[in-house]
């Protein structure tokens, strides 16, 4: 069985963000990189799939700046990593357009991503590149069980309710955190890290239709301290929601 895993190399959400000069984008000055948290539980969940049923795992990644995460994925027990060395600033439709031609050749039978990414959120990659490989695709998978050539997956939805759904291979899914607990790097997985393949795939993707216009920090608003009795704490609220056209 041969799993392809989507790792990002992304920003660590507690960096300091700052807009750059041009307005338009994130300064790059200050952020600490690693990989997407989400896609560690999508590589973990495919090892483990390859140590029970045995197989291949292919992990994928964008960016020339992509090694670490890539040789992190490695070491955790990845067999080999396939790096697409393009601008990272690309759009979801962009990077699945490339991902999809980097994998062409590749005879695979799931397609693992995590659910998003730490920095953006949009949640868009995996379900975008099943649709451009018209494969079914199952979305927040928090349980997963492979068998006779098949997937069951429990998806997560709003609620805490969970939903099972079947598919055939191949497939792709999008993986929620806390489907299982991503493994420590060994010292040894890193030293076998250092002799498995990366091969580098090189990809033009077409004209992006996404501009961006502005992008800025939102405004920062003091927060009002009401102080009193309970009865004049709850007078003054009444006052400030009528103030506000609320009530």
């Amino acid at each position: 069985m041969k799993i392809i895993v989507l790792a990002k190399h992304a920003p660590d959400p507690e960096s300091e963000i700052s807009v750059a000069s041009d307005g338009k984008s994130i300064s790059q000055s200050g952020l600490v990189y690693d990989i997407n948290d989400w896609d560690r539980y999508a590589v973990e969940e495919a090892i483990r799939i390859k140590e029970e049923k045995g197989g291949e795992v292919v992990v994928v990644g964008i960016g020339t700046n992509c090694d670490d995460t890539l040789r992190k994925c490695l070491a955790m027990g990845a067999d080999r990593a396939i790096k697409i060395p393009v601008d990272t600033s690309f759009d979801a439709y962009q990077t699945a357009e490339v991902i999809k031609e980097a994998i062409k050749d590749e005879q695979f039978d799931m397609i693992f991503a995590g659910l998003m990414s730490q920095d953006l959120n949009n949640a868009q990659v995996g379900v975008l590149l099943a649709a451009m490989l018209d494969l079914p695709v199952a979305t927040a998978v928090a349980e997963l069980k492979v068998e006779d050539g098949k997937v069951i997956a429990r998806r997560e939805l709003e609620g805490g309710y969970l939903e099972e759904v079947e598919l055939p291979t191949p497939c792709v899914l999008t993986i929620q955190s806390g489907i299982n607990e991503p493994r420590y790097v060994s010292i040894m997985g890193i030293k076998r890290a250092k002799s498995k393949e990366m091969k580098e795939v090189s990809v033009t993707p077409s004209i992006s239709t996404l501009e961006i216009e502005k992008m800025y920090l939102p405004p920062v608003k003091k927060a009002e301290m009401i102080e009193g009795d309970p009865s004049q704490i709850a007078e003054k609220i009444i006052q400030i929601l009528k103030e506000r056209g609320l009530i």
